[in-house]
């Protein structure tokens, strides 16, 4: 058995519910296209076992199953733009005020 990753043990609170929400609405998207668990873990090369994990929103279950699963449901493009630098506020509120900090250090020189 694979040893856990403490990084799963130690989720923010808004991860583990965005997991959640993730694997339940993978799990309606397997029911609305009348599905079985067996059928639609075949379908992602992963057991039963693993496909209700994710479907619970399991942390453990690696990232290229819940892809392959949005994949299935045609929404795999998706994930590109998670991560995309244009909507990253943290990096660009960083910037600015690395501007702002080069600019009060202009203007008292």
């Amino acid at each position: 058995m694979p040893m856990r990753s403490p990084a799963v043990d130690t989720l923010p609170s808004a991860v583990e519910a965005a997991l959640r929400k993730l694997g339940a609405d993978l799990s309606i998207a397997r029911k609305r296209r009348k599905q079985s668990l067996a059928n639609w873990a075949a379908r992602l090369n992963v057991s039963v076992p693993t496909l209700s994990k994710m479907e619970k929103g399991d942390p453990s279950v690696s990232a290229g199953v819940y892809a392959t699963a949005l994949w299935l449901m045609q929404r795999h493009e998706a994930l590109g733009g998670l991560a995309d630098p244009q909507v990253d506020l943290g990096a660009l509120e960083s910037e600015v005020q690395a501007a702002v900090q080069r600019g009060v250090r202009r203007t008292h020189a």
